[in-house]
């Protein structure tokens, strides 16, 4: 059936003839599609896009103009259909397309094609399939425009029933684009033939706006896993904001340089860090929450924040210098009264994937190293085994924020084990030395000490009590959060400027609606 079906569509592209017969004969399925889905429920999986199909090859991969098909593995184009892609490993879209709102299957690695733009209504559920860990690539040039709302929400999620979804049931979303980076051009890290990075910082990838990523994340190989949301030198001109990620098999998000602003964002229970920053991204992220599941940390050792600004250590530029203001980090500690950082305790439960994932230990609210600048204002972290790690490994990460290439201000800690250390895997509270590799215990760490200078304006308590309501990270009225916000330093430009500290005001409701808190049991 496969070698028929490819050799019809090479023969129906070769004449003008088999394209009308084609065309007209369409027309007439059409029809009667209409005809009998006429009294359909509206919710029904449809879309909208030309009438026109076009193959071609695209790098060796099959390419065509329409991104939906039928399920009955014919690979069959229909536009009445529910499957994204047409069941190939990897498949190429081209065309500009809206896929209305309704339930859809995600097939494979699906690229959204230079040129190529795809649009997905609010309320809309796609599903992504465990088999071929399906994922959803917008390659530079491309565009997904996936805009939700507050009460219409949409959803990436596993396609596995409620009660057996489990952390890399598909492989996630990636954004790549034509921004800046501080290694030129690059392969996106995961596997997937995307490669990211270029000179036009205001560069468009689309929209991801009211979107939740469930499930996602996958480890191809060691060290070269697809997160849950993957941003591949993304422009300034791309929107990215209220997106939730849960349960992702590596980072929740991860920047690959570029300057895209988000705010509003969500890292839920994810698998390895939340918010990873590398290669120079230098975007603005502002209001965003992390909260760990205590018995899920991976093998690399899980961080709230983990930021390069390459992989070397070099100080190649742009640096990675993004602005972090109001950020709220809430550890294992802080969720789990009877947490313990040891290989008995963190089996991840009933959430362990099976595919390869390793666990390890909870380390940092913020691990900064290999000579990044990152950025971090009015924000806090509360029961993390570690507060703050300035590495020194590979680069001058401590010689950065000596100099005030890096600035971490008005950052509240409370209940950590140490409040800061100075090398990865190092959770003693002590001066390290790198070169002799020891740890002098009769002074404070380099981290510790930065932290605590004056000039920051950093707190450390040994509790959180009284500070969050009964969810464990918005504020209560009377919480001392309230008001200890400080917008003065000209990085913060173009931030909101509120009068918090984290990423919730007393009361605040941007949560409400569009996220979920326990997709295990959603009914989708």
């Amino acid at each position: 059936m496969k070698s028929y079906y490819l050799r019809y569509n090479q023969m129906f592209n070769k004449t003008k003839k088999m394209e009308n017969f084609k065309f007209y004969g369409c027309l007439g399925i059409l029809a009667l599609s209409l005809t009998l889905s006429s009294c359909s429920n509206d919710d029904d999986a449809t879309t909208t896009g030309p009438t026109d199909i076009t193959w071609t090859q695209d790098g060796g991969l099959n390419a065509c103009n329409h991104i939906l098909f039928t399920a009955d593995g014919n690979k069959n184009v229909s536009d009445e259909g529910t499957q994204i892609g047409n069941g190939d490993q990897e498949f190429v879209f081209t065309g500009k397309q809206t896929l209305k709102k309704g339930t859809y299957i995600l097939k494979g690695w699906v690229y959204i094609a230079n040129g190529a733009e795809l649009t997905i209504e609010p309320g809309t559920i796609i599903k992504g399939d465990k088999q071929t860990k399906a994922a959803l690539i917008a390659e530079r040039g491309g565009k997904l425009i996936a805009q939700g709302t507050a009460t219409s929400p949409i959803v990436f999620t596993s396609e596995e029933a409620k009660g057996n979804r489990r952390p890399g049931d598909w492989g996630g979303i990636i954004l790549c684009g034509k921004a800046e980076t501080n290694e030129g051009e690059k392969q996106i890290e995961g596997g997937p033939r995307t490669k990211f990075g270029g000179n036009d910082d205001a560069d468009n990838s689309g929209v991801l706006k009211y979107v939740r990523i469930e499930f996602a994340g996958y480890p191809f190989q060691t060290d070269q896993e697809i997160n849950g949301l993957t941003l591949g030198a993304v422009g300034s001109g791309t929107t990215i904001d209220h997106v939730q990620v849960s349960y992702s098999n590596d980072d929740s998000f991860e920047w690959f340089g570029g300057t895209v602003n988000c705010d509003h964002i969500i890292a839920y229970k994810g698998w390895d860090d939340d918010f990873d920053t590398d290669n120079g991204f230098s975007g603005r992220v502002q209001f965003g929450l992390s909260v760990r599941d205590s018995k899920i940390a991976d093998k690399s050792q899980s961080n709230g924040f983990e930021s390069d600004n390459n992989a070397n250590g070099s100080n190649s530029e742009p640096h990675t210098s993004a602005v972090f203001s109001n950020i709220t980090f809430i550890g294992p500690k802080a969720v789990d009264a009877s947490f313990q950082n040891t290989a008995d305790y963190i089996t991840a439960g009933n959430y362990f994937p099976n595919n390869g994932s390793g666990l390890g230990r909870f380390q940092a609210a913020m691990h900064i190293r290999r000579d990044s600048h990152l950025n971090c204002f009015n924000s806090v972290a509360v029961g993390w085994p570690v507060g703050l790690i300035l590495d020194n490994e590979k680069g001058d990460t401590q010689g950065a924020a000596t100099s005030g290439a890096m600035k971490l201000n008005n950052i509240w800690f409370a209940n950590m084990d140490a409040v800061g250390t100075d090398f990865n895997k190092i959770y003693e509270d002590g001066l390290y030395n790198y070169e002799t590799s020891t740890v002098d215990n009769t002074k404070q760490s380099f981290s510790h000490t930065f932290f605590s200078l004056a000039a920051n304006n950093n707190k450390y308590f040994d509790s959180a009590n009284g500070w969050f309501d009964a969810t464990g990270y918005i504020p209560v009225a009377g919480s001392p959060l309230i008001g200890a916000a400080s917008f003065t330093d000209a990085l913060l430009n173009g931030c909101l400027a509120v009068d918090y500290i984290g990423a919730f005001a007393a009361g605040d409701n941007w949560l409400d609606g569009w996220t979920n808190f326990d997709p295990q049991n959603a009914d989708y």
